[in-house]
């Protein structure tokens, strides 16, 4: 690399990480305005349990949500301030052309994917998850209902269907359980229970009051009891299905999650699949914007920087518009989550490229 390229790489990489240090403060300084009264409320809360098991927390995942936009921001200011100086006019002088110029930024954008994609994939989702304990704890107001499951039905296996009439994610306990198993259409198996709760210590299901019928051929078994400690290949956390759970596992597990569920016969999963995706599509688009910003602030405006900003922060707000669509729709039953969470990638990759094309010209 030449004295140019460590140039701009040690700007690009300064410029970001002051835009991020500026952007995290605001978001904290807003988030504490709304939440301080419910953390007063709290006379067991202290000072060091808050920044430690929320702020940090919360740092940690608005500085991996802001990254794209510190980025954007980043290569605007510090492009712009290149070619206002007439920097720009002296390279190009040099013989070195727009692709030539932008060696460094991709190196930076590889940078700063590379640590996005490890953030997303695993730093991120356990973060999250002790976050949302603290909220769920201290901030959030659970309604009466959020804790109760009804009428619900999970395939476990090929042959094997389970029905639980009411469960407490609370208590673990749950009423008018059944477990049947079929070859093909024939009911082989039925387990009911009048309870089943769950102990977590051990990993297993206690069933009160239950009756376990076996059918044959020619004549049916019966058996009945008070009391039975048994296994199941499920947890009351696959119960429960929703998009923000998503969020707390880290990617191994999630993948792991979304395929027993299709095995489990579980219909839609897309909400999970988006959070999948966009794990890594969010990261990939450093080097979209990257490009987006240099081809923008490479030649010198009247207005200077101002306009370019201005332009920069429109083109921003539509990539974040384009992206909460694209989520909202990939959540959709039926459709293609992977091409919807791509979908901002994709149209902003093609204005990336005219972009691209037109400044090198």
């Amino acid at each position: 690399m030449k004295k140019i390229d460590w140039y701009i790489l040690k700007n690009y990489l300064v410029t970001f990480l002051f835009t991020l240090l500026i952007l995290i403060p605001i978001a904290v300084a807003i988030d504490v305005s709304e939440k301080i009264d419910k953390f007063l409320y709290h006379d067991n809360l202290g000072f060091a349990q808050v920044v430690e098991e929320y702020y940090t927390n919360f740092i940690i995942y608005y500085a991996n949500t802001f990254m794209p936009l510190a980025v954007f921001i980043a290569v605007i200011l510090f492009t712009s301030k290149l070619a206002n100086n007439t920097e720009i006019i002296a390279i190009t002088t040099a013989k070195i052309s727009f692709t030539r110029f932008l060696y460094p930024y991709f190196i930076g954008a590889t940078l700063i994917t590379a640590l996005a994609l490890y953030m997303n994939h695993f730093v991120v989702p356990s973060s999250s998850k002790i976050r949302k304990k603290f909220e769920n704890k201290f901030i959030n107001k659970k309604k009466y209902g959020d804790k109760f499951i009804n009428n619900f039905s999970l395939q476990l296996s090929d042959s094997t269907y389970i029905y639980i009439k009411n469960f407490n994610i609370e208590t673990n306990r749950g009423y008018n359980f059944s477990s049947e198993v079929y070859d093909g259409i024939q009911l082989k198996y039925k387990l009911t229970s009048d309870n089943i709760v769950w102990k977590e210590e051990d990993s297993t299901f206690t069933l009160s009051t239950y009756k376990i019928r076996k059918i044959y051929k020619d004549r049916d078994s019966i058996f009945s009891g008070n009391k039975l400690d048994t296994t199941f290949s499920f947890t009351p956390k696959d119960l429960v299905y929703k998009s923000a759970l998503s969020q707390e596992m880290p990617s191994d597990e999630l993948l792991d999650f979304i395929n027993i569920s299709k095995k489990r016969g579980v219909k839609n999963l897309n909400a999970y699949m988006v959070e999948f995706h966009k794990r890594t599509s969010l990261p990939i688009a450093t080097y979209i914007l990257t490009l987006i910003a240099v081809s923008l602030a490479y030649r010198k405006r009247r207005g200077g920087t101002g306009i370019n900003l201005a332009i920069g922060v429109g083109i921003m707000f539509m990539y974040v518009f384009f992206l909460k669509i694209s989520e909202v729709l990939g959540s959709v039953a039926g459709v293609n989550s992977l091409f919807y969470v791509w979908f901002p990638n994709i149209v902003f990759g093609f204005l990336a490229v005219y972009l691209y094309y037109n400044a090198r010209k």
